[in-house]
Parts: structure tokens; C-alpha cells; sequence
């Protein structure tokens, strides 16, 4: 019998999809410090506007999923993309804190159409049982690819546009990615889950099983700390590091200021999520998914409180940023993988978007308090080391879930 292919044309336009989507979402801290300058913003302004959009972004996921599964998935993204460059358009006349905020939350709500939640569920049905880890591990690390060129691109941008121009630009963008859709048609797959039961009982009964409970904690911190990393590091690094020395390493590749350094560090970590990510989907085909996870919250955990602790230099931004990055979005095809393996794929797409809810409760808090919190102390230690201790908690919390499918009750006789 010949193997399945684990690339296919529903993978590739996967990935194309995410990785501009990424790419736009990922550059928002770089616009922090211009924003914030131009109109006299607290740095808690913009910040909000972030925190909404993750926020958002985190209760349009399960919906936008849900309406994958019932109008189609790429009539679901042509609304996502539509969506998300109304957003950037609408955002880029916004004059007020309060226009920020209220505009953003299209923009979160375009990212949720265009990410996760809709995409890596039709890769998942796409692929066979063997190939799914890894293929969603695939899909997963466009996002990092994404990641790569969007912030250090959104510098290179501001350098001769203004961020409204800026803005606009990413909106042309995100309705050009729209030309692979022609290649995203999936199967419905079933899976262990009745093929007759209704997608709002199966949902439901996944939020009565203590082990889904874990894995919707867990998410928590992980997006807490990607959020607040991916708004503030850059200016993080912008006013903490030390400066960049001339005639280094760095110079000679054209990074002559802490600014450019804040950008290319998101870059960096992008570009090590990508072998973490792939790392992630080929060891969780092999061994337990509960402990990969808890091994890379560890993981996060220690690497963010030696930073803080020891002397911030380019050196250790670099350092830093590789490490993160590798353990960056590693967590995402083990544990969409781990509720695909607990209840199958046919209604993956809601019960990961239901999930990734609480990855954006986090990203909400991550993002919200590091700019309220730099408003009163004047720097990011204690939110920080609140990350530091989130961290340590999922990775507490993940030991505990259970890896098999549930027992599944028969449906009543007539």
C-alpha cells in the first residue's frame, strides 16, 4: 500500500495562509514606540490596543472555526482575510486611543479567520492519522516563518513610510494570500467521535472531561508569555539593552541600534521556532505529548528568568531569542495533536479553537499588563517574572491529563 504524501496541496496553502498572517500579526510591536510618539500616548494605550486584539482574536477562534464547519472552511477565511484588512485599513485613520481599541478587535477577529483555529483544522482532516504531527507541526511553523521577515520588514517599512502607509500595505496583503485558496479542499474525516452526534454535545462533553480542563489551563501562559514577548520585546530591548558596539558582529550585519536589534530579535525567534516547531511535531508522533509540553513550558520558564536575571546585552538577546524561539509555538501540534487524539478530527477545529481561548485570555493579560505595568514602575520586571511564573504552572498542570480517547457512550436507540 503506498504511504500517504505528508505534503500536499491543502498543506501548502495552509501554510501560505498563516505565514502572512503572522507575518502582519507579529510586527504590532514594532509599531509601539512610533505610535505612541506621534500622538503622545502612554505606552499602556497601544498596549490595550494589542491586548484587545488578542483578546479578540481569542473569542473569534471557536466561532470562526464553528463557521468552518458549517459554511466551509475557505468561505471561512475569505471572511477572515476580508476581515482582518478592514481592520488594518479602519486602524490606520484611527487618531484615538479608543479608535485603536475598538478597530482592533476586527483585526483580532481577522487573524482568528486566517490562523490557527480554521487552518490547522483542515490540514488536520487533510492528513492521514501518521502524517497529522507532524503536518500540523508544518502548518504551525509558517508561523514562524511569518515571523521571520514581519517585524524586521514593518521596521524596514517605517524607515521611509509612515505606519498608517504601513498599515495598508499589510492590508493589500492579506487579500493577496487569498489567491491559494483554490488549493485548501479537505476531507471530513472521521474519528473516534460518532459521525451522527452534534458539534455543540461533542464540544460539551469535552469541557465535562477534567483532562480538556487541563489542557484549557495550560494554554493560559503560553500565551501570556508570546504575547507580551511579541509587543514589548522590541521596545524591551530598544531601552534596556545595553547599545550595540561598533564594529561587532552585529554592525557589520547592519544592526547598528537597539530598535533594529528589538526587530531582528522577534525575527531570530521566529526563525528558531521553525526547526522547534518541526522538532515538536516529529517527537510527538513517538512519545507522550503531555510531557513534550510540560518539558517545554519548563523549558520557557528557566530561559526567561536567566535573562532576567543576568545583564541584558546583545549578546544575551541574541541567546536569548534563539532559545525562546525554539520552544516558541512548539506547543501548538501537540496540543491541537493532543485533542485531536482525544476526540478525533471531525470537530478539531471548534474544540482547539475553544482551547486557544484561553491562549488569549493570556495574551490578553501578557500584553494589557506589560503596558500598565511599565506605566507604573517604568520598566517590565514584574510582569515578567509573572510570566516566569505561569510558565512554571502549565508546566505543572499538563502532568496530570490523560492521553487516551475517552470512552465514548453509544447513542440511544429510537
Amino acid at each position: 500500500m503506498t504511504r500517504a504524501p505528508l505534503i500536499t496541496p491543502v498543506l501548502i496553502a495552509g501554510c501560505a495562509v498563516i505565514l502572512v498572517s503572522f507575518a502582519i500579526r507579529a510586527s504590532f510591536g514594532v509599531f509601539q514606540i512610533p505610535i505612541a510618539q506621534e500622538f503622545g500616548w502612554l505606552r499602556a494605550d497601544f498596549s490595550m490596543a494589542i491586548a484587545i486584539q488578542n483578546l479578540a482574536w481569542g473569542v473569534g477562534q471557536p466561532l470562526f472555526a464553528a463557521l468552518a464547519e458549517r459554511i466551509g472552511d475557505r468561505k471561512a477565511i475569505v471572511l477572515g482575510a476580508l476581515t482582518y484588512a478592514a481592520g488594518l485599513v479602519l486602524s490606520s485613520l484611527a487618531v484615538t486611543p479608543g479608535q485603536h481599541w475598538l478597530l482592533e478587535i476586527a483585526v483580532g477577529f481577522g487573524i482568528a479567520g486566517t490562523g490557527f483555529g480554521v487552518i490547522l483544522a483542515v490540514v488536520g482532516r487533510a492528513a492521514s492519522p501518521a502524517n497529522r504531527s507532524m503536518a500540523l507541526a508544518i502548518a504551525t511553523a509558517s508561523g514562524s516563518a511569518g515571523q521571520v521577515f514581519g517585524a524586521p520588514l514593518a521596521e524596514w517599512l517605517l524607515s521611509f513610510l509612515q505606519w498608517q502607509q504601513v498599515f495598508m500595505a499589510f492590508a493589500a496583503a492579506i487579500l493577496a494570500v487569498l489567491l491559494v485558496l483554490p488549493m485548501m479542499r479537505a476531507p471530513v474525516v472521521t474519528g473516534p467521535i460518532a459521525v451522527e452526534e452534534a458539534m455543540w454535545a461533542n464540544v460539551a462533553r469535552a469541557l465535562r472531561d477534567p483532562s480538556y480542563a487541563l489542557i484549557f489551563v495550560g494554554f493560559f501562559s503560553c500565551g501570556y508569555q508570546l504575547a507580551f514577548i511579541t509587543a514589548h520585546f522590541p521596545a524591551f530591548v530598544t531601552e534596556m539593552c545595553a547599545p550595540v558596539m561598533a564594529g561587532g558582529l552585529l554592525t557589520s550585519l547592519g544592526i547598528t541600534t537597539t530598535s533594529a536589534l528589538g526587530a531582528v530579535a522577534i525575527s531570530l525567534i521566529g526563525l528558531a521556532n521553525i526547526g522547534g516547531t518541526l522538532l515538536a511535531g516529529w517527537l510527538g508522533n513517538r512519545y507522550s505529548k503531555k510531557y513534550l509540553l510540560a518539558a517545554i513550558y519548563t523549558g520557557r520558564t528557566l530561559a526567561a528568568a536567566l535573562f532576567i536575571l543576568l545583564p541584558i546585552t546583545p549578546a544575551s538577546v541574541i541567546v536569548f531569542s534563539v532559545v525562546m524561539g525554539a520552544l516558541w509555538l512548539a506547543t501548538v501540534p501537540l496540543t491541537s495533536g493532543l485533542v485531536a487524539a482525544l476526540y478525533g478530527a471531525r470537530y478539531m477545529g471548534t474544540l482547539f479553537g475553544v482551547v486557544f481561548f484561553s491562549h488569549q485570555l493570556g495574551s490578553f493579560m501578557g500584553v494589557w499588563l506589560g503596558g500598565k505595568l511599565y506605566d507604573l514602575h517604568g520598566d517590565y520586571t514584574l510582569v515578567w517574572w509573572i510570566g516566569v511564573g505561569v510558565g512554571a504552572f502549565s508546566a505543572i498542570v499538563h502532568l496530570p491529563i490523560r492521553e487516551s480517547s475517552p470512552r465514548i457512550p453509544r447513542p440511544a436507540r429510537a
